[in-house]
């Protein structure tokens, strides 16, 4: 016992050294940034030794990570979660392939089958891509996200249900810090919506994004205030339901507004009990009328000439502006884009990540509005599906829509199957915070970017590990 004592301090000795010479050394050159090495060494340790605690950290670190752009070929590199992420990513693949010591069923179920057919497909359409190095890049990025966010929180989620309780607030609390920032900020200039558009960089790069990630997670933020739980918990999930509610009102996201009134009809079916014939039946309804009043609903969107604005009733009423909103007819111009690339390589598409790179020559003088670019520096296909479809071709968006269907199919047969109110309430706060993304998918696409996929694949991840723990008896 005295040797390992005097090993270990020892140890001590050298370790302090080290540290002392590499402070002298960054005092002397002035290079400040080395000041964060040690902290980095410990963060490897950490992911060696305890990968479970280096995943929380990258949770908790995501809502406030920073992207440093052109650092990977234009779609940025996000710190510090992304170095982690790539470790993981290793770590957790070595144990799955060769140790054995993730649980098979997860590895084997049928959100985990749909995964594979889409990556699979996808790394197909890298080899076939028009800019194969952008393309492998992205493949990579999607990997390394849906390995840690997916699959090792699945394992987490399936050690513990409770787990899935730490994650919601372990990336709430970050992302309630971030909210108050961007507030902050927001208001030095009057909480206009012009401003409305920046104020939350660096953590996030534009308003879009932001408010899709805060309507993933307002589900959340809902259960969390209303589960039972000690009066100090409840006090402070009332608290940051609060400010998230203020942060999605600010954000002015039309999109994550719109997405948060579709989780909300999906949660009436919950509520009021609606059988699959009554829900199949009022969405055939719904859409033979739609169908037969297209010509009539279209040249109301065409006579509507109401802005974005800062008068929120007026925002609300520019979603269905197409005659003069910049914003909805420059997105329309990318779905065209993304649809006249598609009608060009249909089987194939130009390749993951390319859309971006490759749309330019594509638009139409006609299509184009003021906030058009050649450059393509202003965003993608504005559409999860479209996108899919311009990059991947239709197999492409197949893969995503089989993804989609499974997550679907086997939320509601698990929740038909669990009789706990508190795990219920986590299949339905995870299955309706996708649901917030699936409809934004319409309008937007940023399963490219941290802040996003970890929400998605998590929640994916708990609807997984639930069905798991509650088997079918068929």
């Amino acid at each position: 016992m005295l040797k390992s004592v005097q090993i270990t301090n020892k140890g001590l000795v050298v370790l302090a050294g080290v540290i002392l010479s590499l402070i002298s050394l960054v005092i002397a050159f002035e290079r400040w940034e080395l000041l964060l090495l040690p902290l980095g060494m410990l963060v490897v340790w950490l992911t060696l030794h305890r990968l479970d605690w280096a995943m929380w950290f990258v949770v908790a670190a995501t809502p406030l990570s920073v992207t440093l752009t052109n650092l990977t070929g234009g779609s940025g590199l996000s710190l510090p979660t992304e170095p982690l992420l790539v470790l993981i990513t290793v770590l957790v693949t070595i144990k799955m392939a060769f140790y054995g010591e993730f649980d098979k069923r997860l590895i084997k179920h049928p959100i985990s089958t749909a995964i594979y057919v889409y990556l699979v497909w996808m790394l197909f359409t890298v080899i076939t891509s028009q800019l194969p190095i952008v393309s492998i890049k992205q493949w990579i990025t999607r990997v390394w996200f849906i390995i840690p966010y997916y699959f090792f929180l699945g394992h987490i989620f399936l050690q513990n249900p409770k787990n899935c309780i730490r994650f919601l607030w372990i990336f709430l609390i970050p992302l309630i810090i971030a909210c108050c920032y961007t507030i902050i900020i927001h208001s030095q200039y009057g909480f206009t919506k012009k401003t409305s558009t920046w104020v939350m960089f660096p953590l996030f790069k534009e308003h879009t994004s932001y408010g899709a990630v805060l309507a993933l997670f307002y589900p959340a933020a809902i259960y969390l205030a209303f589960r039972k739980a000690t009066w100090g918990l409840k006090v402070m999930a009332s608290l940051i339901l609060i400010i998230l509610t203020v942060a999605l009102v600010l954000s002015y996201t039309r999109a994550a507004w719109l997405s948060l009134v579709g989780a909300g009809l999906v949660y009436l079916i919950y509520l009021f009990r609606m059988s699959k014939s009554l829900v199949w039946t009022l969405i055939a309804m719904i859409s033979l009328i739609t169908l037969f009043n297209f010509s009539l609903i279209s040249s109301k969107f065409e006579r509507n000439t109401t802005d974005s604005s800062d008068d929120f009733n007026e925002h609300i009423a520019s979603v269905t502006n197409i005659s003069t909103d910049a914003s909805n007819l420059e997105r329309i111009n990318r779905w065209k884009c993304a649809l006249r690339m598609f009608e060009e390589r249909p089987l194939f598409g130009h390749g993951p990540g390319t859309y971006m790179f490759l749309y330019a020559p594509y638009q139409k003088p006609f299509d184009k509005t003021i906030i058009s670019t050649n450059l393509g520096n202003r965003g993608n296909a504005h559409s999860e599906y479209l996108g899919s479809l311009a990059e991947s071709g239709i197999f492409g968006l197949a893969t995503y829509l089989a993804l989609i269907i499974s997550v679907v199919f086997v939320a509601i047969n698990t929740y038909q199957r669990i009789n706990q109110g508190w795990l219920r309430g986590l299949l339905r706060l995870a299955f309706l915070g996708l649901i917030t993304y699936y409809l934004h998918g319409f309008l937007n696409n940023f399963l490219d970017i941290d802040k996003a996929s970890a929400p998605f694949w998590g929640f994916t991840a708990m609807i997984a590990s639930l069905s798991i723990n509650y088997p079918s008896k068929t």
